[in-house]
């Protein structure tokens, strides 16, 4: 089941009260590239992307695209006042070393122990794993934003992973159409529910013990 245009931005704008004035935050690709969309005005952030750049702001207007200014997943953004640009080499350097405060992901599963499985279907070609292995190690918070079930109905969020893991027991929050889940050392926990969902409704779309 896919999620509409408004609904995926409803999920990027939940996100974007996840983020504190001072960070440097890193978006991947999908619904994470939406956030900044929704990034009120008073916040002041840095976002990174691994591709070079460090101080993204919000999609162009149509027409005010810079063939040469994208984002990490090829797609057109702005800059802010005070952003730099560097090669991939040092834009992993900074997430190695611990420099980005918060990555926002998508992702295939999680887990209710936060292992994360973000990069490949078995049988299905991808370009390879990208930055999402020393982001979800190295970032100081990890969020994932993605549907709460896949295309055939089958729970995204699940007891134990059956697609390969891109890291264990990393992802802090996630984030769907249906509400916000915290992942704890005693499990996993319902923070907000999302209209028009019920309790009931999250339960029965999730394969692992939801705790309230």
């Amino acid at each position: 089941m896919g999620l509409g245009i408004d609904i995926r931005n409803q999920i990027a704008k939940r996100a974007a009260e996840e983020i504190r004035n001072g960070m440097v935050v890193n978006l991947g690709i999908g619904i994470p590239s939406l956030v900044p969309n929704h990034l009120p005005d008073h916040i002041r952030v840095m976002f990174h992307a691994e591709n070079g750049i460090t101080g993204m702001g919000p999609s162009p207007e149509y027409g005010e695209e810079d063939e040469n200014l994208c984002n990490a997943g090829g797609f057109p953004v702005t800059v802010v006042k005070g952003a730099s640009y560097c090669d991939s080499a040092i834009s992993f350097g900074m997430i190695r070393r611990g420099r980005v405060d918060l990555t926002i992901l998508g992702s295939l599963e999680v887990s209710e122990r936060g292992d994360l499985a973000n990069w490949i279907v078995p049988g299905k070609k991808v370009p390879g794993m990208g930055g999402a292995m020393e982001l979800a190690q190295k970032a100081k918070k990890v969020i994932v934003l993605m549907n709460h079930v896949d295309k055939n109905g089958r729970a995204k969020i699940v007891k134990e992973c059956s697609l390969p893991l891109t890291s264990g027991q990393c992802v802090d929050l996630i984030i769907t159409e249906m509400g916000v889940f915290e992942v704890k050392s005693t499990g996993l926990w319902l923070k907000e529910r999302f209209s028009p969902y019920s309790i009931e409704d999250i339960r029965a779309n999730t394969n692992c013990e939801v705790h309230e």
